[in-house]
């Protein structure tokens, strides 16, 4: 797999209503685990009165992890209704967040998972979804008198340069689709005179 789905920014805030109760859903783009408490606790910050703050997360893409809260509520009416949308828009490095104000009706086990799964749907729904191209970088070194060959490599190819620093000695960090990098390496190896590293 070479394609990943995530959203591009935050979303804008949507409301479900449920027998007077609000539910208010988030979406925000996250690459680690300090990130994702943040954006709960500012949830919690501009929403004092709320009850509950619940959400799910996913993140990685050649091995995902992910996390279900329910801050409270009844064990898996939550989380794991937020996540199951998580999966179903199969979207991931991304935290759905539902904020709930209680109105004074009890929702019951059931209406509870059909509303944090609803509200977390249409959170989705107004999000910005994406496909990113997994890559992989390299470094490519050699002599000046190597350019024209190295540039017209990358331009036959289409290598995306992410940096160049061109003097007696050059180099270059080339991106690669990481469903081509070996091909890649192996005609870069051809020519004896780059020098060809894999960053990690």
């Amino acid at each position: 797999m070479d394609t990943y789905r995530t959203i591009s920014k935050p979303s804008e805030p949507i409301l479900f209503k449920e027998r007077k109760s609000k539910f208010y859903g988030y979406c925000f783009p996250v690459s680690d685990e300090d990130t994702i408490k943040e954006h709960i606790e500012a949830l919690r910050k501009k929403y004092p009165t709320a009850n509950h703050v619940c959400y799910a997360w996913q993140m990685g893409v050649e091995t995902k992890s992910y996390r279900a809260n329910d801050d409270g509520e009844p064990n898996n009416s939550a989380g794991m209704p937020i996540y199951g949308q998580l999966q179903s828009f199969d979207v991931t490095n991304t935290l759905v967040a539902v904020v709930r104000v209680f109105g004074g009706t009890k929702l019951g086990v059931g209406g509870l998972i059909s509303a944090y799964k609803e509200a977390a749907k249409l959170a989705l729904e107004n999000a910005v979804i994406i496909t990113n191209v997994l890559q992989q970088q390299l470094s490519v070194t050699f002599e000046y008198s190597e350019m024209d060959i190295v540039m017209r490599l990358v331009k036959k190819h289409q290598l995306n340069i992410v940096s160049q620093d061109l003097h007696l000695k050059c180099k270059m960090i080339l991106s690669i689709n990481k469903s081509e990098f070996k091909k890649t390496i192996e005609l870069l190896k051809a020519y004896h005179k780059l020098e060809i590293k894999k960053i990690e």
